[in-house]
């Protein structure tokens, strides 16, 4: 069994919780996403989705499960910000970042240039890391395929301008992909319950990431305080 079909299959119908925190929120520190990592870990997760080096290098001292890193990084002119340039990408990689996550929109990337211009070199100087595609839609993702990731995610569905107003998650597309492509998807964006959790599972993914839902208290209360305004 080689490293991708190894980290693969640790995560396959596992749980994989995504700990961040943006820099204008409370809990925004390596130190502390460490032990929200630890804490998943202790829970069951069997994977980690983290922003940043410095956090990933903090959760590595606290826990041994496959970490997908992204580094978020905004550039003038383009909306792009998932791992936009390859420089965030050399950083991942030299960290060790079992799976690097990127946007693979059709949006034009920080460089004036799209997904499908940058990543056939990508691919080229990578050629053993395993690379995750945050797609938006059924296009995408299979532009993605034909790219030569390594696996699908829906990350971003919901999240570009052009799908804006998408009910979350997005279990047909989700779905679709499972049945047309023969690499792991990820199910990510929207998951808010165990129930829809288990969905996501019966649609066939591989693998889903639950990010907000459980590591992020500012939101979940902000959701709750909703709610009672609701009412």
């Amino acid at each position: 069994m080689n490293n991708k079909q190894r980290i693969f299959s640790r995560i396959h119908g596992q749980l994989i919780v995504s700990c961040q925190a943006l820099p204008e929120e409370p809990l925004h520190s390596p130190f502390i996403m460490s032990k929200m990592a630890y804490a998943a870990m202790l829970g069951g997760a069997k994977g980690i989705r983290a922003n940043s080096v410095e956090d990933i290098k903090e959760m590595k001292k606290v826990v041994e499960l496959p970490i997908i890193g992204i580094i978020k990084q905004v550039y003038e002119g383009s909306d792009v910000f998932i791992t936009p340039t390859n420089k965030e990408i050399e950083l991942l990689y030299v960290e060790g970042v079992d799976i690097i996550a990127l946007d693979a929109t059709k949006r034009i990337r920080p460089d004036g240039k799209t997904i499908s211009e940058v990543f056939p070199e990508i691919r080229e100087t990578y050629k053993e890391q395993i690379f995750m595609a945050d797609c938006s839609t059924y296009e995408e993702a299979k532009e993605a395929y034909e790219l030569g990731f390594d696996c699908l995610g829906t990350t971003l569905s919901g999240y570009t301008e052009y799908t804006m107003g998408q009910q979350l998650p997005n279990l047909a597309l989700m779905e679709k992909l499972v049945q047309d492509f023969p690499i792991p998807v990820i199910a990510e964006g929207g998951i808010w319950t165990p129930e829809q959790l288990k969905r996501v599972f019966e649609v066939g993914v591989h693998t889903a990431v639950v990010g907000t839902a459980i590591t992020r208290p500012m939101e979940i209360t902000k959701r709750f305080i909703s709610a009672i305004k609701d009412e």
